[in-house]
């Protein structure tokens, strides 16, 4: 790194310590200064930052940061569902009261096109987001915009949460018939997850890399063949906000492709889709079972000006959408 890249990094641990000496993390003057400090500094694109590459000291501060950063967001989103649902009209009329709901406008066009590109036009009949939390909003713009006759079904392990959702969105004659809420661990569902087109894995569930893992290989073991996982990740100092997802941590998927908006979305997102279970017996004579790797060495970038993003794509394999 050179002079400028080693200040930006200073900045970023210099705000960590003045959040986590913060009393509370919900929202106040305080806390949304700091917050928005720290934003501002990690937003910029710079692919000369490779958190994955610096030293012990800073990715101890990273994985603080991630967690402080997960904590504190869900502070915001049930603060704000909590104002949306005192509304006495319909609450989804006034998703724009929430800092950063055009963020997610921009997000949900940003994977609706994903999907589009690489479903061949078929539109998913059945929706799964994971760690949707009090303020479904994701899912909410997909419904309300994009998917306007799917199904979705919205995980997540608190039950708080999941009240304020289904509270917020009761009122929509639409969007209430085709969102449901399940409070459970997703480590905990099984068969279910068989019966969903296309599968969105939050960014804040499985903070670390290694609970990420054990979350993505739980969707592999129990996803249909064919269907599709939607995950976020982040690039450059973005990587100090969220967790990163790398095509290796997706065994048993085939990824398609890494996109790094370079505007003010924060998150990557990455699109794959569940490699079938290929036996080994025809080949080998023995009873086991392969599960085809992601192609890492087949990562290429290039540049996307009219979507103002940087695009990762990986080589494909023709598996038919189910």
């Amino acid at each position: 790194m050179d002079c400028r890249d080693e200040q930006l990094v200073k900045t970023i641990c210099d705000l960590y310590e003045k959040i986590s000496k913060l009393k509370s993390l919900k929202p106040s003057e305080d806390v949304n200064i700091l917050f928005s400090q720290l934003v501002s500094t990690c937003i910029p694109p710079n692919p000369n930052i490779d958190v994955t590459k610096m030293c012990d000291t800073v990715q101890e501060t990273r994985q603080k940061l991630i967690k402080i950063c997960g904590e504190a967001e869900g502070h915001l989103e049930h603060h704000f569902s909590s104002i949306l649902t005192s509304f006495e009209d319909n609450p989804l009329n006034h998703l724009n009261i929430f800092p950063y709901y055009n963020n997610y406008i921009k997000l949900g066009k940003l994977e609706y096109d994903l999907l589009t590109q690489n479903l061949n036009g078929l539109v998913p009949k059945t929706v799964a987001f994971v760690g949707s939390g009090p303020l479904p909003l994701t899912s909410i713009v997909l419904a309300s915009s994009h998917l306007k006759e799917t199904v979705f079904h919205n995980f997540d392990i608190d039950h708080s949460a999941n009240s304020l959702a289904s509270l917020l969105v009761s009122s929509d004659p639409d969007i209430s018939q085709r969102m449901f809420f399940h409070t459970v661990d997703i480590m905990e569902v099984t068969e279910s997850l068989k019966s969903f087109d296309v599968v969105f894995l939050a960014a804040l569930v499985g903070m670390n890399k290694e609970d990420k893992v054990k979350v993505i290989e739980h969707l592999q073991k129990h996803m249909a063949p064919g269907a599709v996982l939607m995950l976020r990740s982040a690039h450059g100092p973005r990587a100090f906000l969220y967790p990163i997802v790398e095509p290796c941590d997706l065994q048993g998927f085939e990824v398609l492709s890494i996109y790094h908006p370079t505007d003010d979305v924060i998150n990557s997102v990455v699109i794959s889709k569940k490699l079938p279970v290929v036996s080994n017996e025809s080949i080998l004579g023995g009873p086991s079972c392969l599960l085809m790797p992601c192609s890492c060495s087949k990562i290429h970038a290039i540049m996307n000006k009219k979507k103002n993003m940087m695009i990762e794509e990986l080589g494909a394999r023709e598996e038919q959408f189910s």
